[in-house]
């Protein structure tokens, strides 16, 4: 089985897949937006972990720039009903940390922002990942939506865009960048998410 991928990359596809020559063999990855935006120029050198998914008519490779996100779509994976895509959608939408304190705090609300994912598949999915994901690192962390953290302020920008209006897809949508832009700085506080998401969803 394949566990990572090293070698000049030939092609960044928009739409989630690097091809990475290693060896003299082009390995076809598919992404997710934040690998995609990691991954660097054309012609530079690529590293990805890779989870390498075999079934009967498929061979499939799905990087990751952190070997945690790995970790997290094969938990994923494990959950029922879950495949590679809607696994790969969730790490999209939430970066390990923070899918880690929305199981811990059961807030299956936060796993229904992935689009495919609806009330009864999430609470599933928290029930099911409980014991397949460890703690988030900033374990002090609040995971409520009254606490401190990162996961609060995510929690109050997708209760404050649901009290202006926007519908649930431009909700989705919207946390989407949220949800990396919190992965990127854990410290942006509620009103800078807001601004994240409001330059998103554009003007109304």
């Amino acid at each position: 089985m394949i566990g990572s991928v090293r070698g000049r990359l030939l092609d960044k596809d928009p739409a989630g897949e690097l091809l990475i020559e290693a060896g003299g063999v082009g390995y076809r990855v598919t992404v997710t937006p934040s690998t995609l935006a990691g991954a660097g120029p054309v012609g530079d050198e690529c590293f990805v972990y890779v989870h390498h998914h075999v079934r009967e008519d498929s061979s499939d490779l799905y990087g990751f720039t952190e070997l945690d996100e790995r970790r997290c779509f094969e938990a994923l994976l494990s959950a029922h009903g879950v495949g590679p895509a809607l696994a790969l959608a969730v790490l999209g939408h939430l970066p390990p940390d923070e899918l880690r304190r929305a199981v811990a705090a059961d807030d299956a609300a936060v796993l229904e922002l992935v689009p495919g994912i609806g009330a009864k598949t999430s609470k599933r999915m928290v029930l099911d990942l409980k014991s397949r994901l460890g703690a988030p690192e900033d374990v002090g962390a609040a995971v409520g939506p009254g606490g401190d953290g990162a996961s609060s302020s995510v929690a109050e920008v997708r209760a404050a865009l649901g009290q202006m209006g926007f519908s649930p897809s431009e909700v989705r949508e919207a946390m989407a960048a949220v949800a990396l832009a919190a992965g990127r700085d854990a410290t942006a506080d509620t009103g800078a998410l807001l601004r994240v998401a409001l330059q998103e969803l554009g003007p109304r």
